[in-house]
């Protein structure tokens, strides 16, 4: 089970964290990453983790803006993804995406997502 909150309305150059607390038997062991989506567009890929925070990766245009990380507990694990100096092309739903495989996560076809949080980045 996957849940994301922290989204909301921010004006540019401000800043949001958005969470996913993913729950369930060996959540830890799960990588996890975050995508957005505009109405009428693909998700795409923002940045995932790897189960033991020793791999991440980020899409191109908010490498160096936005930081993901994540903290563990036996039977949860917290995702969070730092973002700064957002722009309005920030302005998306993000979703959670979950799986054991970090490859799965980082393309989009790992078995788990959550039901988004909006992200509004106004001028």
């Amino acid at each position: 089970h996957l849940e994301e909150s922290g989204g909301g309305l921010v004006q540019a150059g401000g800043s949001l964290r958005l969470s996913c607390v993913a729950s369930g038997l060996n959540v830890q062991f799960y990588a996890v990453g975050w995508f957005r989506q505009v109405s009428g567009k693909e998700r795409e890929f923002v940045a995932c983790i790897s189960y033991n925070s020793a791999t991440t990766y980020y899409e191109d245009s908010v490498k160096g803006r936005f930081t993901i990380s994540r903290e563990d507990t036996q039977n949860s694990s917290t995702v969070a993804l730092q973002m700064n100096a957002l722009n309005p092309e920030d302005t998306a739903v993000y979703f959670c995406h979950g799986d054991f495989h970090l490859a799965d996560v980082r393309t989009g076809t790992g078995d788990y997502w959550g039901l988004g949080t909006q992200v509004t980045v106004s001028l």
